[in-house]
């Protein structure tokens, strides 16, 4: 169970370098190393573009922090990214999906303390600490997207469709039909013989 729930913000070239690594793996500016020491393995992790203030992408750390020498993510001004943490994938929007953060990030209690019009001021830096309802808001409406409307609340498995509307999406959610369906003619379009 998560103990914390984290932001992560970096620039659209950083997230695509983490995209690029397949959520595997994120790094975290040294200015931040307080907050760093305290992800531990199971917090939960959200992504915000922020030069195009985007929801992008929920994960799951599955390490505490560590030091690496590699440079993998580019320099954000002076910042550098000597930690990182590995991670797992939870919900990944495609790129017409991302959440447009001048739409919701408004609600969020963590924004309470700006002005409603001025709310992207609190999400400067690179790492903070969300209240849980605020994630858990942004990636209720993350997995609407990803999974469709009838995704149920609190779960990350695309929705179970009923028969009727598995016919409707393609050959891959097709229900099976009975054995006999294909078997008996149709009598209704039959002609008499003459």
């Amino acid at each position: 169970m998560a103990h914390n729930f984290w932001m992560i913000i970096s620039n659209p070239n950083n997230f695509r370098i983490t995209e690029k690594l397949g959520f595997t793996k994120q790094g975290l500016k040294s200015q931040h190393r307080r907050k760093i020491q305290r992800i531990e393995n199971g917090d939960r992790v959200l992504f915000y573009v922020s030069v195009d203030r985007y929801f992008t992408a929920t994960a799951t750390a599955t390490s505490s922090y560590f030091e690496e020498a590699e440079e993998v993510w580019e320099k954000e001004g002076r910042a550098e990214w000597p930690y990182q943490i590995k991670i797992k994938p939870e919900v990944v929007l495609d790129d017409h999906q991302y959440i447009d953060a001048n739409l919701l990030a408004p609600r969020l209690d963590y924004v309470k303390r700006w002005a409603p019009e001025n709310w992207y001021m609190a999400f400067q830096g690179n790492l903070h600490l969300l209240p849980k309802s605020d994630f858990l808001l942004i990636e209720e409406e993350m997995k609407k997207l990803k999974f469709g409307k009838d995704h149920k609340r609190g779960t990350l498995a695309p929705p179970q469709d009923s028969p009727r509307r598995r016919r409707k999406r393609g050959p891959t959610r097709v229900a099976p039909a009975p054995p006999q369906a294909n078997v008996a003619p149709n009598r209704s379009n039959s002609t008499p013989a003459s």
